[in-house]
């Protein structure tokens, strides 16, 4: 099973812009560099933010902000912004398993409980965690390491 990157990108662009809040605005030419993708890939991921109300963005100085603390914002908020499917289920049954056999007649009825329960408990887990606990793994880590400053932030490419 696997979740799309997308989850830990989100995550990691979300800190990122409140980690440097007060040193910079931001674009998603900076967020990339950090994340070490394309800017075209930072920009489908902040639309996604955007529209679930995580993120705010304005042309002009400001940028891109987080639009609430980041206590407020959960691994779960993130991943139903960027992750989860249209059918709102981690798990999804194949078609047409054949009725009359014993297997495929009773397979979907017999997987459908455990994994209601198994994502269940993955949402139960996101929801738990939020990006402020994040946010301070990362500083008590950039601190220990010594790259905690702005200085040790990507540099964006002079236009």
């Amino acid at each position: 099973m696997q979740i799309t990157s997308r989850l830990t990108m989100a995550a990691h662009m979300v800190c990122t812009i409140d980690y440097f809040s007060d040193s910079r605005p931001f674009t998603s030419t900076f967020l990339a560099g950090s994340l070490g993708t394309s800017p075209v890939m930072v920009r489908t991921i902040m639309s996604m933010l955007k529209k679930a109300g995580i993120i705010v963005s304005s042309k002009g100085k400001s940028g891109i902000e987080v639009a609430r603390p980041l206590s407020d914002i959960t691994f779960l908020d993130l991943w139903k912004a960027v992750d989860q499917s249209e059918a709102d289920s981690l798990f999804h049954f194949h078609k047409n398993p054949h009725p009359q056999c014993p297997v495929g007649g009773n397979i979907h009825a017999a997987l459908e409980d455990p994994l209601a329960r198994a994502q269940q408990a993955l949402e139960d887990q996101l929801q738990a965690t939020t990006l402020a606990d994040t946010e301070a793994e990362i500083r008590r880590r950039a601190t220990a390491t010594g790259r905690n400053g702005a200085d040790a932030a990507p540099q964006e490419e002079a236009r």
